[in-house]
């Protein structure tokens, strides 16, 4: 008996050495005074990919180091319950000088309240403020985000990837497992105050509706063997001439220069095509998205599902409807868990145009990973990709890019 509960200890600590982290966990009220906290992110990549296309004559491919990206992060504890929260690219694929990708304000408690109800109220609610990436569905838990690839296993985030930072207001409440939350945002990178003029908007990031989102989700930890977790999101906003849900992010993408036409005038230029590989609504005017996650880790198992739905119009008034399917499944071993092998199916399908008869487009992807955790900060990746494109004109009947990417990451 007393092995069996040394067993299942052991076990327990693993699950939670390794345990995947969705939104932040509620703030311990210990505060002594204004404590800041520096954090890093290093990611190198090794690229041998190839690619083809019937239709058109694509760059030639070879393999080499892809460009470092790096991540730079303050957090400060600024009273009881109170954190904030600043996040910079150094380097990254789509810009070459520092920026500061966002920053945003916690508050699992008010230090002007006193106590009572407010404070009450507080055990389960949670304020967060600022300019970050909004909190729609469960896959951006899961994506590299520039220098921060520790909490991807793979190397390349979904093919339609849902994700923006944009000037945003979240709450949530949070008992017994069950969370619910609803969040405001301008749906867009570049926010500005310039409006309309008639029905004319008079500059390309003009004001309009706010973005709205909620999502609801259950996560348990049923018992030390098995983790359940499923969330639904919801995203709407009914006017905004340059949304960015599908076009939000500002680092790049992970697979350099695949099928890029070669008589692009900068088809060698990692900026001018920085997010190659990837596929989706992109900039939109009106757009009601949806996504379904189901989490579960099963002693060394881990899977992680999603079923999303976006449907909108463009700036000419074009409608487009894209659906995306993804599910991942991956087994870790070894001392700590320090190795994991995986893999992960990725399609969309999608129409740019539905009035027309041009028919649905649709991109295929895997991935296989094997990897090694060298330690909890230090993290080296082999994946296998193979990606296809179905009915794309302007690729011919035959296209996609196939190979080996390697990625070394360091985050502390």
């Amino acid at each position: 008996m007393k092995r069996i509960t040394l067993l299942l200890a052991f076990i327990s600590l693993l699950l939670t050495i390794n345990a995947q982290v969705f939104e932040e966990p509620k703030l311990n009220d210990e505060f002594e005074k204004v404590k800041v906290s520096v954090g890093g992110d290093f990611t190198l990549q090794f690229q041998a990919l190839s690619h083809e296309a019937d239709a058109v004559t694509l760059i030639p491919l070879g393999n080499n180091f892809n460009l470092p990206t790096a991540n730079f992060t303050l957090s400060a504890m600024l009273a009881k319950g109170v954190k904030v929260n600043l996040t910079t690219y150094l380097s990254s694929r789509h810009h070459n000088e520092a920026w500061v990708k966002g920053g945003y304000l916690i508050m699992d408690r008010l230090p002007f309240a006193s106590e009572g109800f407010l404070n009450d109220l507080m055990d389960n609610v949670t304020i967060k403020v600022g300019v970050d990436e909004i909190n729609y569905g469960d896959a951006h838990f899961r994506r590299s985000d520039n220098g921060n690839t520790i909490r991807n296993a793979f190397v390349g985030n979904y093919i339609m990837d849902a994700y923006t930072t944009a000037p945003a207001a979240e709450i949530y409440y949070r008992k017994d497992g069950i969370l619910g939350m609803l969040g405001l945002t301008t749906a867009a990178l570049k926010p500005s105050v310039a409006g309309k003029d008639g029905a004319n908007f008079v500059e390309d990031n003009a004001a309009d509706d706010l973005g709205v989102y909620l999502k609801g989700a259950y996560d348990k930890q049923v018992n030390d063997m098995l983790r359940l977790r499923g969330a639904v999101s919801v995203y709407y906003v009914g006017s905004h001439p340059r949304g960015t849900l599908y076009g939000g992010d500002r680092s790049g993408s992970r697979y350099y220069l695949v099928m890029n036409d070669e008589s692009m005038a900068t088809a060698l230029d990692i900026t001018s095509n920085a997010f190659s590989g990837r596929w989706g609504p992109g900039s939109h005017n009106k757009l009601t998205a949806i996504m379904f996650n189901a989490f579960a880790k099963v002693k060394f198992f881990e899977l992680f599902g999603t079923f999303e739905s976006a449907t909108g119009t463009y700036s000419n008034d074009n409608e487009f409807a894209f659906s995306q399917f993804a599910i991942e499944g991956l087994f870790r071993f070894g001392k700590d868990e320090s190795f994991f092998v995986g893999g992960r199916y990725n399609v969309v399908n999608g129409d740019k145009d539905t009035n027309t008869d041009g028919g649905k487009q649709s991109v295929n992807r895997f991935q296989a990973i094997g990897g090694w955790k060298i330690t909890n900060n230090i993290v080296s990746k082999l994946e296998y990709v193979n990606q296809t494109y179905n009915h794309f004109t302007e690729y011919g009947d035959n296209a996609g890019f196939k190979g080996i990417m390697f990625e070394a990451t360091i985050s502390f």
